[in-house]
């Protein structure tokens, strides 16, 4: 049997989850900011967070922002602000299809482990 005190305290747990999971949402899928948080600051860390994304696909996979040219990172951040990612390579493949640039998996960057010293 659960006391009151338990019955409280696994709401706000939840409530807490919920909370967590909205402002998770309002970070990678273009969500808006939940109640009670600074939309202009999770509307900056969100776009740095498509910045990165971003550079990671043009790390990984450098001709295909080649291929975009200059606007590589604007292009690639209107198209993803409200699409989770899931990898590196499935945003770089979904990415050359929306702007039509074939995609090959030789375009994409090895990984090397690091040298030894």
């Amino acid at each position: 049997m659960r006391t009151p005190e338990a019955h409280s305290s696994r709401r706000e747990v939840d409530a807490l989850a919920e909370r967590q999971a909205a402002l998770v949402h309002a970070l990678v899928a273009g969500s808006p900011a939940p109640d009670g948080f600074d939309t202009e600051a999770v509307a900056a860390t969100a776009q740095a967070l498509l910045h990165k994304r971003a550079g990671e696909v043009a790390r990984r996979f450098p001709l295909l922002a080649h291929a975009c040219g200059a606007d590589f990172t604007e292009q690639f951040v209107a198209w993803a602000v409200d699409k989770p990612k899931t990898t590196t390579a499935s945003d770089a493949t979904a990415f050359a299809e929306y702007v039509s640039v074939a995609l090959s998996t030789s375009g994409a960057r090895k990984s090397f482990p690091r040298r030894l010293r």
